[in-house]
């Protein structure tokens, strides 16, 4: 991924976090059929003492899990927010006009070696966490164990566990950070009057300014 300096995200708890708000990654990988590419939903273990794992499953119909088997090289793509930025945002298109419009978001891309799991216990212990990772948000939480067990159990059948050991990650905030602080929070202004997603990368570019005032 093209990273130029001032887009640069190195710190892997800030990655990390990003992977956790945003778990749907697409995932991508390289075999027998060509290139694949599926968005899949992920946990990740990370922690000070072991190296980052992420967790997934595919259907069996899928056959992308064959190519992800064994050591193979995966690339995983997770997209945080992202808005259209027009020109007419900046103080500078009134001074001098020389603007273009550009895109800013936030993207970390992990690279790691994956291996299917043949382990029913793993499994399960892997979609209780996918579940309660994502039904946490939730006024009433559903588990797994909601469903039949039986049930579950047939689901079991129609899926294979994937686990991906991260050799490599790259994280790129591109937040207008070329551009003047005058443009900067023209910028902030006009996608938080958006709203939605718009505003998100507003609260982040603000972050990013608030931390410039304090370094200064």
């Amino acid at each position: 991924m093209y990273q130029p300096p001032l887009n640069r995200e190195d710190r892997p708890e800030v990655m990390h976090q990003l992977i956790r708000e945003q778990p749907l990654g697409l995932l991508i990988s390289a075999g027998g059929q060509g290139l694949l590419a599926n968005p899949i939903p992920f946990v990740l273990h990370a922690d000070a003492e072991s190296p980052a794992v992420l967790e997934c499953h595919l259907a069996i119909a899928n056959p992308q899990w064959r190519d992800l088997a064994d050591g193979a090289e995966a690339l995983v793509v997770f997209q945080g927010p992202q808005a259209y930025v027009t020109p007419s945002w900046y103080p500078a298109k009134r001074e001098h006009g020389k603007t273009v419009p550009t895109w800013n978001y936030v993207v970390v891309q992990v690279r790691g070696k994956a291996y299917a799991v043949e382990d029913r216990a793993w499994l399960m212990r892997h979609l209780n966490e996918l579940t309660d990772q994502n039904e946490a948000p939730l006024p009433e939480p559903w588990q797994v164990s909601d469903a039949p067990a039986s049930y579950v159990e047939s689901m079991l059948k129609g899926i294979k566990a994937v686990r991906v050991e991260v050799t490599a990650m790259a994280g790129k905030w591109k937040l207008s950070q070329n551009r003047s602080r005058a443009d900067r929070e023209g910028v902030v202004q006009g996608l938080g009057a958006q709203g939605g997603e718009a505003a998100h990368v507003a609260a982040i570019m603000a972050e990013q300014l608030a931390a410039l005032d304090s370094d200064g």
